[in-house]
């Protein structure tokens, strides 16, 4: 799945399949300016950060069980945002301070380091990164993702894909040529 927020005319938290189908809005209400978004892969929460209502939020994939993580005026200033383990960590943008904040207690927040002018942050650790299983889109005995001559993205599951051209190209009949 592919999860994003979006605040134009109505502000909300989407997810879709890696193909861009089966689009579903999990957070529709109570939101204003979605600017940060973070996966527990493992527990399958979407946790998000709203500038404009200065809170930091969670939901499990399907929209359900939302809880506010923590609430106020610093949170205006934060960019960016990563979960790893109990904690969420995020950029203040006034000092360019990394911040740690407890996901199940959002009142333990500590500032950890500074850095010049960053504006996201990402946690590289081998225990983020689930196993990854054989999919539709591995390469075939020609060295063609899915089958696909030019894009293959998954579909509804790691079993389906959806085979897509480059600009200026088209799909074949087959489904998986680019003309």
């Amino acid at each position: 799945k592919l999860f994003f927020t979006d605040y134009g005319n109505a502000a909300k938290v989407e997810r879709c399949d890696m193909d861009g189908m089966n689009r579903t809005w999990i957070v529709d209400s109570k939101i204003e300016q979605p600017t940060a978004l973070a996966l527990d892969l493992i527990n399958k929460y979407v946790y998000w950060l709203d500038i404009y209502l200065e809170t930091v939020e969670v939901v499990d994939y399907q929209g359900r069980r939302r809880q506010i993580i923590t609430k106020g005026r610093q949170i205006r200033h934060l960019c960016g945002l990563a979960v790893f383990e109990n904690y969420l960590y995020t950029i203040n943008s006034d000092n360019f301070s990394i911040l740690r904040i407890n996901r199940y207690n959002g009142t333990d927040v500590q500032a950890l380091a500074g850095l010049d002018n960053a504006k996201e942050i990402r946690v590289y650790q081998k225990r983020t990164q689930a196993a990854v299983r054989s999919h539709a889109c591995e390469a075939d005995l020609y060295g063609m993702p899915g089958g696909c001559s030019h894009v293959c993205l998954l579909s509804t599951s790691h079993k389906a894909r959806t085979c897509r051209c480059r600009t200026g190209f088209i799909l074949g009949s087959d489904g998986r040529s680019c003309k």
